[in-house]
C-alpha cells in the first residue's frame, strides 16, 4: 500500500513542491508525488492529463490518494465526482490536506454513505462554482486594466495570483481571518481587504501581470 500525493499546478505561482510540504505538515507520509503542470482543472479532467492517466494505472486497493483540496481533481462537478467514486469503487482512499476529509468505500451502512456522498457532491459543486466565480471576478479586473492601459497601475499588490486564489478559497469555506492569514504567510488587514474588495484585488494583480 502507499500513499500517493496528487498536485495539478495552474499557474506559475503554485508548485507541486508546496503541496507536497503542506501534506507532510498536515502529517502524511508521501511515497511519491504525481504532478500535473499548467493544467486547467475547469476544461480538463483528471484522465484526460498526462499525469491523470498515470494515477489511474498506479491507484490500487488500499492506497491512499491525498489532494491539497478536491478542487485539485478537477473543477467540473460531474468529473469530480465521478472520479471520487471511481477510486472508491476500486479501494483507493481518498483524503485531503484542507480540513482532513476522508472518503472511502469501506462503509456499508447507507445512511453514512448517503452523508459521504452528498459531502462529495458539495465539495465538486463548490470547486466547479468558486471556478466560475474566479473567472468572472477575473475577467472583469482584466477588462478593467485594459480600460486604464498606459494609465499608471498604482502600487504594486502586496500577495501573489496564487495567495489571492488561496485567501478566496478560504473564504468560500468560511475559514476565520487568522487562520487564512497563518496559511498564505499574509497580514490579516491584506485578507480583509481582499474580501471587502474582491474586484479591486484581481484589477491590481491583472494591472501588474499585463
Amino acid at each position: 500500500m502507499q500513499t500517493i500525493l496528487y498536485a495539478r499546478v495552474s499557474t506559475a505561482d503554485q508548485t507541486s513542491a508546496h503541496q507536497r510540504t503542506l501534506a507532510e505538515k498536515a502529517g502524511f507520509k508521501i511515497d511519491e508525488v504525481v504532478a500535473d503542470e499548467g493544467v486547467s482543472g475547469i476544461t480538463t479532467c483528471l484522465r484526460d492529463r498526462p499525469q491523470g492517466r498515470r494515477l489511474f494505472d498506479m491507484l490500487r486497493s488500499g492506497d491512499t490518494l491525498v489532494v491539497r483540496w478536491v478542487d485539485r481533481l478537477g473543477r467540473n462537478y460531474v468529473d469530480v465526482c465521478d472520479t471520487i467514486r471511481e477510486f472508491m469503487r476500486r479501494g483507493v482512499i481518498i483524503r485531503t490536506v484542507i480540513n482532513g476529509l476522508t472518503f472511502d468505500g469501506a462503509t456499508t451502512d447507507p445512511m453514512q454513505q448517503a452523508v459521504r456522498d452528498a459531502l462529495i457532491g458539495f465539495m465538486a459543486a463548490t470547486a466547479q462554482a468558486q471556478a466560475e466565480a474566479n473567472r468572472i471576478t477575473q475577467r472583469s479586473g482584466i477588462d478593467h486594466a485594459k480600460e486604464r492601459e498606459g494609465a499608471y497601475r498604482g502600487r504594486k499588490p502586496s500577495f501573489t495570483k496564487a495567495e489571492l486564489d488561496a485567501v478566496r478559497d478560504g473564504l468560500s469555506r468560511g475559514d476565520g481571518i487568522s487562520g487564512i492569514a497563518a496559511g498564505t504567510g499574509l497580514s490579516r488587514q491584506t485578507i480583509y481587504r481582499i474580501r471587502d474588495t474582491p474586484a479591486e484585488a484581481e484589477a491590481a494583480i491583472a494591472r501588474w501581470t499585463l
